[in-house]
């Protein structure tokens, strides 16, 4: 047989494009079209209802950015098509390419009731079926004119990104507004082709179900009569029934599909219009639940529910119909679909706790899986957080972004710093937003890691990013595949069912140990300083807030603020979602995050003050309040005492320019350049500066990535640096202990202020700096004398380590890493540790020195960046910074500081001592969090873990009497398989693997 595949599969592609799909929709009359231009920001739906619109035109432009338009559309359904199916086109001026990231609308009622979503892949709205002929129609639409940021041609800077500089320009052009026939034979006959043709483009041309298809294709197509589609559209399918009901070979790979719209919180869109979309795509997928009874669509991040409820309470009512039904499936149990590097440990065990919160109190339903497909690399310190908040399993799909290295599994094992392990899925489709095409199932199965071991993966299947969901094609699609020789079998599926399936199958699977570092995004630790500040700043506010005031209300009888921590928690959870706190935002996110973030400031102080004051009362002592989790100048702990007599610092010339401070523990010498050539350890008799380099150094680079501006550094930027040595001014500070240091480069100006403090080896370094750059990446680099394979940095609930050298390409790969409050580094016996007030990214790398071969360390702090996408203006302004350099620093030292430099004391006039609530003895173990029990009953929860990495004992004493101790998972729940506390009165004792994680509940006797 002469070989015509090409002719047949090119005839089938002009087809279906010009004569079959515009035959779905055969006969169509105008809509009449009116609209009203909302003024400033959204109005209720009232409102727009309400208003008065005019005339508008299909042709006109319309939508200024970020406006919203109130269109109504009106007309009569013609009396000849009684009988037939009729929908209502609406294209707002949609790019079929951009779901997501265009224009939206939700289709009303005239009495306020939600119909469907709008977006690109989604224009009808259903009329009747079968229509009688004659009705009346009237629709409103409500219309987002969200400008397209991220552009065909990608990352070009723009002022799109803030209502404040975009303009007014109308973004897009009416295009269609009619009444149609829908001939869903035709649109079958549609689908039967598109799955056909998709999947025989994937199978082996050598293969015999590959022409078989082709053939079966070829008669539907000699069937068709391209006159008069409808008429023959039955019978072309007849013709392809055969080769549609071959089922799968016992050996297919199996999908689960679940329906999704993976919705970005905040990213291209400020958080007002994510309600929307929240909004629009959920009245979409509970009308498609209507109408498919297999279908099942999950969705995750409790704020995007809770929003759902409070602004939308027709589409809520909708929602919890289908969540009863068990086909609208809560997902994930996290407030937000976060980021996991930064966020700390507390708040990253509140994600779980307000999110599957939400999920029990509204639905009485509590998730089993934590559900990440975006976020940008997973924390080593989460699998605990994972398994204390009652989950036992992960889907992430980021990984699959790596550039460098292709992760060796799909399903696995995940081992934390604790040891704990969580069953771990990783789509193989590559891919959140699966639309069912021939090629992303075969895909899938194709790469499949695990194959002669498992069998199951799993498809998140609709349009996210920004939303639209699962669409009726995708669902027509997969109905196709369910059982279809050549394909993967799909079934629509909740995460928990797959979940069961897959970990049944694979009881053995593989272990991956450590964090999931994603080779990409790796800016997103220093990108948007202040929103990263904020956030951090925020993280330790709570503490302090929940501190004092769990105190005071024990001690005092101080009224607990729980609404209002429940409220502020949620607030910064939000903040933390995955293009937020990475900084990978428009301006518009990310000027209102800085505006949030100084609110929840000024909030939470209040609350700190006022409980201090009640614990202080009337009088004039100074009192220092201490709130970090280990003593402080002789204040124990979550004390405070009056304020001691600090030991002095001297400050003297140095010798050839510069300045030398010294506290009897530390010598440390500047030289005229404001540089530190020397932090002498003078009880170990070591230096710490590696010999001939100085460190406090700020180096500057290009940084200008291949792509992805706010979120990529490419190692190409470590080609070109440049040290800023030359300073304006190095000076004694102003208190006359400290050294002042001034620089200016390019736009910019930095000032620093280096000092010692009082009986600590501690060297405070505090930066100021004015930055006016553009594509540049500011550092601070501190070249050490320590000989380290690896290095230390802090993660939730622990440290990690990772190696110094590149010995492998995952080791290279992670160029730029994530620590929270410190790194450390160190030789047997004595280290050195850089901690940090608000800084995430760092590097480190070894040098070896020609004159004696030893090796030193360098370690450099990542200060700024200055993208220019998708915020043109990222970072620019003033910033203020803290570090220390601690030298002869152990790992509890690193610990110690880093809470120390983020928790600075407080002092308050008062009459009376506060002692701690409670107590720890160990100083290896770290209480994160003290308050009183969400549940209003007044019982003390304390949290606390093991932070050296080894075996303890921990002995807690409880500042007032204690009825029962109970140890409960993050939820403050009951663990039947804890260990029992030993007691001794108000002393509980307990026995601590390395880093684990305890949550005690102390009711009060």
């Amino acid at each position: 047989m002469h070989d015509d595949r090409t002719l047949v599969e090119a005839r089938l592609k002009r087809v279906l494009d010009e004569r079959i799909r515009p035959a779905v929709y055969p006969e169509s009359v105008p809509l009449e079209v009116a609209v009203w231009h909302a003024p400033g920001e959204p109005v209720p739906v009232a409102e727009g209802l309400a208003a008065t619109p005019e005339p508008i035109e299909v042709g006109a432009r319309w939508g200024a950015p970020w406006g919203t338009s109130w269109f109504r559309v009106t007309g009569t359904v013609p009396e000849a098509w009684a009988g037939r199916t009729v929908e209502a086109l609406l294209d707002l001026g949609f790019d079929e390419n951009m779901p997501g990231f265009q224009c939206e609308g939700l289709v009303y009622r005239p009495d306020g009731t939600p119909v469907k979503g709008l977006n690109p892949r989604n224009q009808w709205v259903r009329i009747g079926a079968p229509v009688e002929g004659g009705e009346e129609v009237r629709l409103h639409v409500e219309a987002a004119s969200n400008p397209v940021i991220l552009d065909y041609h990608p990352f070009l800077p723009t002022q799109l990104g803030d209502r404040e500089t975009a303009g007014s320009e109308p973004q897009y052009t009416l295009t269609r507004m009619d009444l149609a026939v829908f001939d869903e034979t035709v649109w079958e006959l549609v689908l039967d082709l598109e799955v056909l043709g998709e999947l025989m483009a994937e199978l082996p041309v050598e293969s015999a179900r590959r022409w078989d298809i082709l053939r079966a294709v070829e008669k539907a197509l000699d069937a068709v009569d391209l006159q008069d589609v409808g008429a023959s559209a039955a019978a072309a399918r007849a013709r392809l029934a055969g080769v549609l009901a071959e089922p799968a070979v016992p050996s297919a790979h199996r999908i689960s599909a679940v329906g999704h719209a993976h919705i970005d919180s905040a990213w291209l869109w400020p958080l007002r219009e994510t309600v929307r979309k929240v909004a629009r795509t959920t009245s979409n997928m509970t009308a498609l639940i209507e109408d498919e009874p297999d279908f099942v669509f999950a969705m995750s991040q409790a704020q995007q529910w809770a929003w759902v409820k409070e602004h939308r309470p027709e589409v809520w009512a909708r929602v919890k119909k289908a969540v009863a039904e068990g086909r609208f499936v809560p997902a994930g149990g996290m407030w937000v679909e976060s980021d996991t590097n930064m966020p700390g440990s507390e708040a990253m065990a509140r994600q779980f706790v307000h999110g599957k919160r939400f999920f029990l109190d509204e639905f009485g339903i509590e998730n089993d899986e934590a559900w990440l497909p975006d976020t940008f690399g997973f924390a080593a310190g989460l699998p605990q957080i994972i398994k204390a908040a009652g989950s036992k399993w992960l889907l992430t799909q980021k990984i699959s972004w790596s550039q460098t290295n292709k992760f060796p599994h799909h399903t696995f094992q995940w081992e934390g710093i604790d040891g704990t392990r969580i069953f771990t899925h990783f789509p193989p489709v590559d891919t959140y937003n699966c639309s069912m095409r021939g090629s992303e199932l075969a895909h899938a199965a194709k790469n499949f890691k695990d194959k002669g071991v498992a069998r199951h993966s799993l498809a998140p299947t609709g349009w996210g990013d920004g939303g639209g969901g699962t669409t009726r094609e995708m669902v027509a699609k997969a109905a196709r595949v369910r059982d279809l020789e050549g394909s993967a079998t799909v079934v629509w599926e909740t995460p928990a069912e797959f979940f069961k399936k897959a970990e049944d199958e694979y009881p053995n699977a593989p272990v991956w140990v450590g964090e999931l570092y994603l080779e990409l995004h790796r800016a997103t630790l220093t990108s948007q300083a202040k929103t990263k500040q904020g956030n951090r700043r925020s993280e330790h506010l709570l503490r302090e807030a929940e501190l004092w005031a769990a105190t005071a209300a024990v001690r005092t009888g101080f009224p607990y603020p729980y609404e209002e921590l429940d409220r502020i928690w949620k607030t910064v959870l939000l903040h933390q979602f995955h293009d937020i706190l990475p900084g990978s935002s428009i301006a518009w996110v990310h000027r209102e995050a800085r505006r949030t973030y100084e609110r929840v400031a000024e909030e939470l102080t209040g609350i700190i003050d006022a409980a201090q004051r009640a614990l202080a009362g009337e009088g004039t002592t100074e009192l220092v309040f201490n709130s970090a989790p280990h003593s402080r100048d002789g204040v124990p702990a979550g004390g405070a005492l009056p304020a001691a007599v600090a030991s002095e610092v001297a400050l003297a010339p140095r010798v050839g320019g510069g300045h030398v401070l010294d506290n009897g523990l530390l010598r440390v010498e500047i030289d005229a350049r404001g540089l530190v050539v020397s932090a002498y350890d003078l009880d170990a008799d070591r230096e710490t500066i590696a010999p001939g380099r100085a460190a406090n150094l700020l180096q500057i680079h290009p940084d200008f990535p291949n792509m992805w501006d706010a979120w990529d550094v490419d190692e190409f930027y470590r080609n070109t640096v440049t040290d800023l040595v030359d300073a304006d001014e190095v000076v004694p500070g102003e208190d006359g202990v400290s050294v002042r240091i001034v620089r200016s480069f390019g736009a910019s100006r930095v000032t620093q202020v280096l000092s010692l403090a009082p009986g600590e080896r501690r060297l405070g370094i505090d930066t100021e700096v004015d930055w006016h750059e553009t594509e540049k990446f500011l550092k601070l680099a501190f070249p050490l004398d320590v000989h380290a394979e690896r290095y230390a940095s802090e993660t939730q609930f622990g440290h990690f380590y990772r190696p110094t050298h590149t010995n492998t390409s995952w080791e290279a790969a992670k160029f730029e890493a994530c620590n929270h409050r410190f790194v450390h580094m160190e030789e047997p016996g004595w280290g050195v540790a850089l901690v940090n007030d608000s800084t995430y990214g760092h590097d480190v790398t070894r040098t070896v020195r020609d004159s004696d071969s030893g090796t030193t360390t360098t370690v450099r702090v990542s200060l700024l960046r200055a993208p220019r996408f998708p915020d043109p203006e990222t970072d620019q302004g003033v910033h203020r910074f803290r570090h220390a350099l601690v030298p002869g620093a152990g790992i509890g030292d690193a610990v110690r500081e880093g809470w120390r430099i983020n928790l600075p004391e407080r002092r308050l006039s008062g009459g009376r001592e506060a002692a701690p609530l409670v107590e720890v003895a160990q100083d290896a173990v770290v209480v994160t969090a003290v308050k009183l029990a969400d549940d209003g009953s007044g019982d003390v929860v304390v949290r606390f873990h093991e932070s050296r990495g080894g075996r303890t004992k921990a002995t807690l004493t409880a500042g007032f009497g204690v009825g029962d101790v109970t140890v409960t998972d993050l939820l403050e729940r009951p663990l039947t398989d804890a260990a029992t506390p030993r007691r001794d009165g108000d002393r509980v004792t307990l026995s601590l693997r390395p880093f684990e994680l305890v949550t005690l509940r102390l009711t009060r006797a």
